[in-house]
C-alpha cells in the first residue's frame, strides 16, 4: 500500500534533515543528488522546512550559476542550545554548543579528593549553570554527559561503582532537579570517547573496531558493523576484570585487581617505571602514569625508556590480544591519558607484540581527538539526541496538521 501524501512529505523532510545533520550545509541541487528525488519534491521540501523554522539560507554554493539552487540551508543552530560534560575522578569540563554542534563557552574545574559529595555536587552544577550564561544560552534542551563506570542500559543512569567519587552518580540527579526541562543522557567516557573517534578521529570510515582506554583504569569501547555494543547489562568493554597471567591472584566481582587493570592501569603503569628505574618531572601537571609514559616517549632511544615501553608494551598488547582473538575488529585505538601519551610509539610497539600473539590482522593506532575526545563524543550525543527529538517532533507536528 502505497504512503499518503502527508506521510511520503514527512519521511521526505526527515531524510533531507538527516543529510543536513551528517553532511551539513547543502545546496538543493546536493539534497536532490544525495536523496534521489525531483526537483519540484527537494524544492517543496525546503520551502516547508524553512517555513517551520527548521532550516535557513547559510550562504551560497560556489557554483556560477544564479537562482534557488544556488543557495545553500543548514540547520538553523540556536534552535536549541547542548552541553557536554566529561565528569572525571579530579573535576569536570563543560562545553555548551549550539543545535549544530558550534561551541559557544567551555569551561572546567578541579574537584579534589577531599571535596565532600554535597559541595563537589554543587560545584559540577554551578559549572554548568555559569557556561550555559556565558553562552548566551536562555535553557538547554539537552545535555550529555560522559563517566567512568557502568551505565544501566534499562535506566539510563551510572551505577554504584567501588573507586569512583560518590558525587558522579548524585550529579545526575541534581542536574535534572536543577534543568526540569532539560533531557540529560549519561554515557560511559570510553563509549563517547569511540563514537568521536568514528566521527572525527583515528577510526574515522570505519564500520568496526575497538577502543582500548588507558587511564586512572582501563576499559574498552567496542563499535561493530556500524554500532556501538553495550551489551545486556551495559558492561561491555570491562576488560579491566579480564583474568591475565602474572598478576598473582584473580579479579572478583567487586574488584578488577589481579585482571588486566593490574597490568595496565595508572597505578600498575607507575610502579612498572619504578622498576624501570623512570623517575617523572614532578612539575609536570598530568596524571602520574601519563606523566612516566610522555617522558619515556621524548626520548625513547634511551636505555631505560626503552625497557619501559617495552615492557607497557607487552602488558597492553596482551589486553588488545584478548579483544582481536574474541572480536576480530581489524582496529585498536589507544585512547585514555597514558594512551595518548604512548602516541605513535607505543601503537607502534603494541602492534608488532599484537602481531606476534595473534593470527588475526589489526592495526594499532592512538586517538586522534586527544583529550577531547569524551567531550566531542558527549556532545554530539547531545546533539543528535535534540535532533531527533525537535526534528521528529515537527515532522509529525506537519503531518497532523495535513490530516495524515
Amino acid at each position: 500500500m502505497p504512503a499518503s501524501p502527508s506521510t511520503a512529505r514527512a519521511i521526505n523532510d526527515r531524510l533531507a534533515l538527516r543529510l543536513l545533520q551528517q553532511e551539513g550545509p547543502l545546496a538543493a541541487w546536493q539534497l536532490k543528488q544525495l536523496t534521489g528525488l525531483s526537483r519540484p519534491t527537494v524544492a517543496d521540501l525546503v520551502e516547508r522546512l524553512t517555513v517551520a523554522g527548521l532550516i535557513t539560507v547559510v550562504g551560497e554554493s560556489g557554483e556560477q550559476r544564479r537562482g534557488p539552487n544556488a543557495k545553500v540551508y543548514g540547520i538553523v543552530a540556536d534552535l536549541a542550545h547542548l552541553a557536554a560534560l566529561d565528569v572525571r575522578t579530579e573535576g569536570v569540563s563543560v562545553v555548551v554548543s549550539d543545535l549544530v554542534g558550534g561551541v559557544l563557552a567551555e569551561a572546567s574545574v578541579p574537584i579534589g579528593d577531599d571535596t565532600g559529595t554535597g559541595p563537589a555536587v554543587e560545584q559540577a552544577v554551578a559549572l554548568v549553570e555559569r557556561v550555559a550564561k556565558e553562552a548566551g544560552a536562555m535553557g538547554l534542551h539537552t545535555v550529555g554527559i560522559g563517566a567512568p563506570g557502568l551505565i544501566d542500559p534499562a535506566t539510563g543512569e551510572l551505577r554504584d561503582t567501588a573507586g569512583l567519587p560518590g558525587w558522579h552518580r548524585r550529579l545526575v540527579a541534581a542536574l535534572q532537579e536543577r534543568l526540569p526541562e532539560t533531557r540529560v543522557i549519561v554515557e560511559n567516557e570510553t563509549n563517547l570517547a569511540a563514537l568521536a573517534e568514528q566521527r572525527d578521529g583515528a577510526a574515522r570510515g570505519r564500520d568496526t573496531f575497538v577502543l582500548l582506554w588507558l587511564g586512572h583504569g582501563t576499559g574498552a569501547a567496542v563499535v561493530l558493523d556500524g554500532t556501538l555494543r553495550r551489551g545486556a547489562s551495559g558492561g561491555t568493554g570491562e576488560i579491566g576484570f579480564l583474568p591475565v597471567s602474572g598478576t598473582g591472584r584473580l579479579p572478583s566481582a567487586t574488584d578488577c585487581e589481579g585482571g588486566f587493570h593490574s597490568l595496565a592501569g595508572g597505578a600498575a603503569v607507575v610502579r612498572l617505571a619504578g622498576e624501570q628505574g623512570l623517575v617523572a618531572d614532578a612539575g609536570v601537571h598530568e596524571p602520574h602514569a601519563a606523566t612516566l609514559v610522555r617522558a619515556a616517549v621524548a626520548s625513547p632511544g634511551t636505555p631505560v625508556h626503552a625497557r619501559f615501553l617495552d615492557a607497557l608494551a607487552e602488558r597492553v598488547a596482551i589486553g588488545a590480544a584478548s579483544v582481536v582473538a574474541v572480536l576480530d575488529p581489524g582496529c585498536v585505538v589507544l585512547g585514555g591519558e597514558v594512551g595518548r601519551a604512548g602516541g605513535d610509539v607505543l601503537a607502534a610497539r603494541v602492534e608488532e607484540r599484537l602481531a606476534r600473539m595473534s593470527p588475526l590482522p589489526a592495526e594499532v593506532q592512538v586517538s586522534a581527538l586527544g583529550g577531547a575526545a569524551v567531550l566531542r563524543g558527549a556532545l554530539l550525543t547531545a546533539r543528535e539526541g535534540a535532533q531527533e527529538e525537535l526534528f521528529g517532533g515537527s515532522v509529525r507536528w506537519r503531518e497532523s496538521l495535513a490530516g495524515g
